[in-house]
């Protein structure tokens, strides 16, 4: 449906949203973490933040304040926890749908990937749904990670060859349904048909000349144009396949490459168009128990653990871990 919003006074349309394609990567991504605070800041913060039972956790965003958000996989509930404290509250109960990847602006939203149901945009302070997106064309979808840039929320589908991008105003104004940028993928993609997570998690290359995408099942991580949708294999060397391959987070040159049923993050040294990387080391820790995605504050790097070796019941507990980054 619409959003709330209407219409924004600038609309970026299919065409000038890939013919922008560099200049909106190029700039400095919306609700980039404080990494600026010290690690004598937080030395004495909780290493361990407990979520609430049966909460579920899938993705993680933080921004420039200490707290992060996550996002349920059960009823879609977020969730803002003080990194500070380790307490929390539900901050918008869910629609009864999952939410997958998030990532929130510098203007208080969440932009939130649905799985099945598209995308939503949240206010992150009041909970309310700002908008609602359908995203797909075609079935079966999963509509799983969001990358944000000034001028667009980029998210990945893990049951379809295909990027979806909601065109933002000079403003940041929320578009129209009618305006979401469906972007088909081609090149080195290779689609994997018998129910294998294919894309999952997405950022941008150091130069911001393409995005980065990751393919789970087959381990590949993918550079891809934003222009046409053409994606070439990054040359990992012999660090690769990222084998169940989930969130990305890039700061500068530097890629951590969540991997979720390993228990583990690899780090890597990206060249500056992406299209190579070198592998520096393995970050694992005996909280993790199956994490699936990363965001960062300061010097600490924070992961929720979703446990899906873990049956989930309404008693299950669930945490978020902090690691060196």
């Amino acid at each position: 449906m619409a959003p709330t919003h209407g219409s924004f006074a600038h609309p970026l349309t299919r065409r000038r949203l890939l013919a922008l394609g560099t200049a909106t990567l190029g700039a400095a991504s919306l609700g980039t973490s404080a990494h600026a605070t010290s690690a004598h800041a937080t030395a004495f913060w909780p290493d361990v933040i407990p979520l609430p039972d049966g909460f579920r956790p899938e993705g993680i965003t933080i921004g420039r304040a200490p707290y992060a958000y996550l996002g349920s996989l059960g009823d879609g509930s977020l969730y803002r926890a003080d990194l500070r404290t380790g307490e929390g509250t539900v901050i918008s109960t869910g629609p009864g749908t999952p939410s997958v990847g998030l990532k929130l602006d510098d203007r208080g939203r969440l932009f939130v990937a649905g799985r099945d149901t598209g995308a939503r945009v949240v206010d992150a302070r009041s909970g309310e749904i700002l908008a609602s997106y359908p995203l797909a064309t075609t079935t079966p979808t999963f509509t799983n990670d969001v990358y944000l840039t000034p001028r667009a929320a980029w998210f990945t589908d893990s049951y379809q060859p295909v990027l979806y991008a909601l065109p933002l105003g000079r403003r940041g104004e929320l578009p129209d349904a009618a305006d979401v940028v469906r972007l088909p993928l081609s090149g080195d993609w290779t689609q994997v048909a018998d129910g294998s997570v294919n894309a999952n998690g997405i950022t941008r290359t150091p130069d911001g000349s393409a995005l980065l995408v990751v393919q789970s099942g087959a381990g590949g991580l993918h550079r891809v144009d934003p222009r046409t949708g053409v994606t070439t294999l990054v040359d990992l060397g012999d660090a690769a396949p990222l084998t169940n391959g989930d969130g990305l987070l890039r700061t500068g040159r530097t890629l951590y490459a969540v991997q979720n049923r390993q228990n583990a993050i690899d780090v890597f040294t990206l060249a500056a168009d992406g299209r190579g990387g070198v592998f520096r080391r393995r970050i694992t820790d005996t909280g993790f128990d199956v994490p699936t995605t990363v965001a960062a504050l300061g010097n600490r790097l924070y992961l929720p653990n979703a446990r899906f070796t873990t049956t989930p019941t309404p008693a299950t507990t669930y945490t978020v871990v902090a690691v060196p980054a």
